[in-house]
């Protein structure tokens, strides 16, 4: 199985700061990095830190060279990436506060120029034995939803940021869901975890459902089974790419035909392992560091 991921690439611009900033209010920062990010990128690189044969589809401008660069370190193939001339690739504004919280403001930059066009080339390379992986920092979602469900793939959807966009999106055609407990509750309407669970159960009968809820650790659900990970306890230096790496783990492991309850633990040990460092695609573990901290756990 092939997993193609047609998501985004940013430059996240991550400063240190002793609290998040509040309106009208004007604070020095400790500190200024400079990493590669993007929902889809990091996702992207966890997968092939797990394992996975992945494909990253999507759009940079003239400044995005270090994402073919990264992709080429970590294994992620690039094949279908395509640079926009006079474009400019999506980048982030990032706070982490002097407890590991983040917040993040975004701007779109190339990540919002995907045509009809490129995505009918891109998926034309794929087949019903392959998974589609989106989050919604890209455009034309429901158009490529819409064309991979009509090649009979496998959708993941982590439906973040959630927003109107998503509402044009045919969710009964989605797969798999891996959403947090904020997106949880803004599908659903809904704040216990169990009554999002069971409600998404409701929608979508068909689907498996990921559902993480930070220090609470995951839940997973499908129409046969229901299961539940605590976190590992860690010293967190930077929660960035925290879900991104889970993401990827489990998708990893569901693809290779593990247990559900192997692929929980392996996702939330590789989560855990990401959270101590800092950045985004630099913090995620390969698959041997996993499988090495899960024998001394």
């Amino acid at each position: 199985m092939k997993v193609l991921n047609i998501g985004s690439m940013n430059l996240d611009y991550v400063y240190s700061v002793d609290h998040i900033i509040q309106p009208g209010e004007t604070e020095a920062t400790g500190s200024r990095n400079t990493f590669l990010g993007g929902k889809g990128m990091n996702q992207s690189v966890a997968l092939a830190k797990a394992g996975v044969d992945v494909y990253h589809g999507g759009l940079i401008g003239e400044d995005g060279q270090p994402f073919l660069d990264a992709c080429k370190e970590h294994g992620v193939k690039s094949d279908f990436i395509q640079k926009i001339e006079g474009g400019v690739t999506g980048h982030t504004v990032i706070q982490i506060d002097k407890n590991a919280q983040n917040c993040i403001l975004l701007f779109g930059g190339a990540n919002q120029m995907l045509t009809e066009a490129y995505v009918d080339e891109v998926l034309s390379h794929f087949s019903s034995e392959d998974m589609l992986l989106l989050q919604n920092e890209v455009n034309m979602l429901p158009y490529i939803v819409d064309k991979a469900y009509e090649k009979g793939m496998q959708i993941a959807l982590n439906p973040s940021p959630y927003n109107e966009k998503l509402d044009a999106v045919d969710m009964k055609k989605i797969s798999i869901f891996l959403l947090n407990e904020v997106e949880g509750a803004q599908v659903t309407g809904l704040t216990d975890p169990e009554e999002i669970i069971a409600k998404m159960k409701e929608l979508f009968p068909h689907a498996k459902i990921v559902l993480t809820l930070g220090k609470d650790g995951a839940m997973y659900a499908d129409a046969e089974q229901k299961h539940y990970q605590p976190i590992f306890k860690v010293k967190a230096v930077d929660t960035t790419a925290a879900g991104d790496t889970f993401t990827g783990y489990f998708l990893a492991g569901l693809a290779e035909g593990m247990p559900i309850p192997d692929v929980l633990k392996m996702s939330a040990k590789a989560s855990s392992i990401a959270v101590t460092r800092a950045g985004a695609v630099p913090s995620i573990p390969l698959r041997a560091e996993v499988e090495e901290a899960l024998k001394e756990a």
